[in-house]
């Protein structure tokens, strides 16, 4: 079994200085931790990859190809493999779990 603590994977990713953190990797699927604080611009594009956001904490907007919606605390959006997405109006320090599958490359 593999087992962790949000706010241990949290404070790793900032020691590391980094906005994600990976901290799980397996064939079929990769886990990580996704931060950006109140106000921050989200600098990432499409990936390879399907993707799937559970938001832990704060609030935003997330646009996936057309269509924006608003996430906070409890929220879950797919994101399939090679479509242009971001978070934006970030108004509360985001931290979002990011599972990959397959793994991110």
């Amino acid at each position: 079994m593999k087992a962790f603590r949000l706010d241990e994977l949290d404070a790793e990713r900032a020691a590391n200085q980094g906005a994600y953190l990976q901290f799980l990797r397996e064939r079929n699927m990769s886990v990580g931790l996704y931060a950006l604080n109140a106000g921050d611009a989200d600098p990432q594009g499409p990936h390879a990859e399907d993707e799937v956001y559970v938001v832990v904490s704060g609030r935003a907007a997330i646009t996936v190809g057309t269509e924006t919606t608003e996430v906070a605390r409890g929220s879950v959006v797919y994101v399939p493999a090679g479509v242009q997405h971001r978070f934006h109006h970030i108004s509360e320090d985001l931290r979002v779990l990011v599972v990959f599958s397959p793994p991110e490359s």
